[in-house]
């Protein structure tokens, strides 16, 4: 699963690897960002745009908002039977800007987890791939939400996790923000693991634990 994650990109990176965007001004650093919590997200709606949605998605028909806590990752290989995340596959898709991310590894006898933060060697920023729904409230008001695809772990993550976020290639971007209905197939086939080779991995402090810790040293190897 993807349960944590930062975006702490410059301006200057930012703009290198999502160069047809629009940045008014960058996002702040963050170096615990928490489900539930408004993220950075790049709809695909044709506006080109940097846009916050909740972390957490909604589906459009839900009675109670609150179900969004339990939707905040989605399983790649469901997404076209899951009736919360079907519609949203075909249609609403999203890039989520990330720095790195999280995971917890089971220590020996498995009563303890150990934090550790991956990203890519390069250091440079990257994007889930995620879905958004509008969810309209009774009150008339509306909410957008969010949620960040998972795959099978690649070598890397294997012994850290069982699952790991879709992180996409930069060539996948313009497919998977359509704002058609490109064929599932093919949508399908971008939902792979990130190469093992290309990302690093280390063991950090475990004050991440907690979501309101958000600093630096939450990324600092331990």
């Amino acid at each position: 699963m993807c349960g944590r994650f930062t975006l702490t990109a410059d301006p200057d990176e930012l703009r290198q690897a999502f160069p047809w965007l629009n940045f008014p001004s960058a996002p702040q650093p963050r170096y615990n960002i928490a489900p539930t919590q408004p993220i950075a997200v790049i709809p695909n709606d044709g506006a080109s745009r940097l846009d916050y949605y909740i972390w957490g998605l909604i589906p459009f028909w839900a009675k109670d908002p609150s179900i969004g806590s339990r939707m905040i990752n989605a399983r790649a290989e469901t997404l076209a039977e899951k009736p919360a995340f079907r519609s949203a596959f075909r249609r609403r898709r999203c890039l989520i800007p990330a720095s790195g991310f999280y995971e917890w590894r089971a220590n020996p006898g498995g009563k303890t987890k150990t934090p550790i933060y991956i990203r890519l060697k390069s250091g440079l920023p990257f994007a889930f791939a995620g879905l958004w729904e509008r969810w309209e409230s009774p009150d008339g008001s509306t909410v957008l939400s969010c949620t960040i695809i998972t795959t099978t772990p690649n070598d890397l993550l294997r012994d850290i996790h069982n699952r790991m976020p879709v992180v996409l290639s930069p060539q996948a971007y313009s497919l998977w923000l359509d704002p058609d209905e490109p064929p599932l197939e093919q949508l399908a086939g971008l939902l792979k693991p990130y190469p093992a080779e290309e990302m690093q991995a280390y063991e950090v402090s475990r004050q991440v634990n907690k979501p309101e810790n958000d600093s630096a040293d939450l990324i600092t190897p331990v």
